[in-house]
């Protein structure tokens, strides 16, 4: 069993900026937590004070009941990977993986069995002679998993491990550590600004904004449900429109969607796949662009004062540039003073 407890933490740096305020977080026995923000969220700062890196200015964190706030890295139960790998370059694979073994006095055979066991794991059986500078970035990476895994932390701590490799590799690689973790059921924190590994390994998201949690929750819920409009446009693509309701209806340029919410400013989120079109003239928008994925499409709109919006279509043909169209949400939210304060969903 591996529960992380984080109660109430800050991090102040000197000269007054605080990079984390007031966070707390428990991350389940087994779970895989991904913290997702900007770049300045706090994200890597928490991390970093959960792994022993940056002491917190205030708050406690716990392993297992065990306080641990004050230990330094080296006697957590913790295991952290950077995403620059942090390498010994002047040391082959498996002296690198056998690292933190030596370190902890194992008998030798000891070690090489358990360090030729994990290259296994991560797909590097038999690379244990090759010198770092041989390896690919995707190699290398998987190295620095190895090392950290072969410690059999309780705790397994990912910062942004796969953010300089490119897209195929990054995408394979993060099926790869899921599996292993799901198979090791490995408490992890995992820290990242890509939404799309939030969305494909997460259990659940923490979603951060200047230090503190915008909406933590699964990653259906974090899509489907964004509590408040920064989380709406920060996962994946959202339609975002500030306008009036007025007599029960939202408006803006020349859309009215009616709604049952109080007079006043607000801001309505839809997605593009629940933003269906209908051909109409004038319409109260008119297609810009049309970009065929093959698999769908996507509709780029301008509304009368130049705002655009986004619309996904399974048969982009049946449009062409300057059409008129008028919009038809399935799905919507609205919110007021960053809050949400209703929403509909229908077929």
């Amino acid at each position: 069993m591996a529960v992380l407890k984080i109660e109430n933490v800050s991090k102040i740096f000197q000269g007054g900026t605080t990079a984390v305020d007031d966070l707390s977080l428990e991350v389940s026995d087994g779970e895989l937590v991904c913290l997702l923000g900007p770049s300045g969220s706090g994200k890597s700062t928490l991390l970093r004070m959960v792994g022993g890196f940056e002491r917190p200015t205030q708050g406690k964190i716990f392993i297992d009941e065990a306080d641990i706030t004050d230990q330094w890295p080296e006697r957590r139960p913790t295991a952290m990977v950077f995403q620059s790998h942090a390498l010994w370059s002047h040391m082959n694979v498996f002296k690198n993986v056998a690292f933190g073994l030596r370190l902890r006095g194992l008998p030798a055979a000891e070690i090489r069995q358990n360090v030729e066991g994990v290259l296994e794991m991560v797909g590097l059986a038999g690379y244990g002679k090759r010198m770092i500078h041989q390896l690919s970035g995707g190699q290398q990476q998987r190295v620095a998993l190895a090392r950290s895994l072969v410690l059999e932390p309780k705790i397994l701590l990912l910062d942004e491990p796969f953010a300089s490799l490119d897209q195929h590799l990054r995408e394979r690689l993060r099926e790869e550590v899921r599996d292993i973790q799901q198979r090791l059921k490995i408490t992890t924190l995992f820290v990242t600004h890509g939404q799309d590994e939030a969305l494909s390994m997460a259990d659940r998201i923490v979603v951060m904004r200047d230090g503190r949690t915008e909406q933590i929750g699964r990653p259906d819920a974090v899509y489907r449900k964004p509590l408040t409009p920064f989380v709406a446009g920060f996962i994946g693509t959202m339609n975002l429109v500030e306008g009036q309701v007025m007599r029960g209806a939202f408006t803006r340029a020349g859309i009215r969607v009616p709604l049952p919410v109080a007079d006043g400013p607000a801001t309505l989120a839809v997605r593009p796949e629940a933003l269906d079109l209908i051909a109409a003239e004038p319409g109260q928008a008119q297609v810009h662009r049309i970009t065929d994925f093959g698999t769908h499409g996507i509709v780029d709109l301008e509304l009368s004062d130049g705002t655009r919006l986004k619309s996904m279509a399974t048969q982009p043909n049946a449009l062409r540039p300057g059409q008129g169209v008028d919009l038809v949400p399935r799905a919507l939210t609205v919110y007021r003073e960053s809050r949400e304060i209703y929403r509909d969903v229908h077929d």
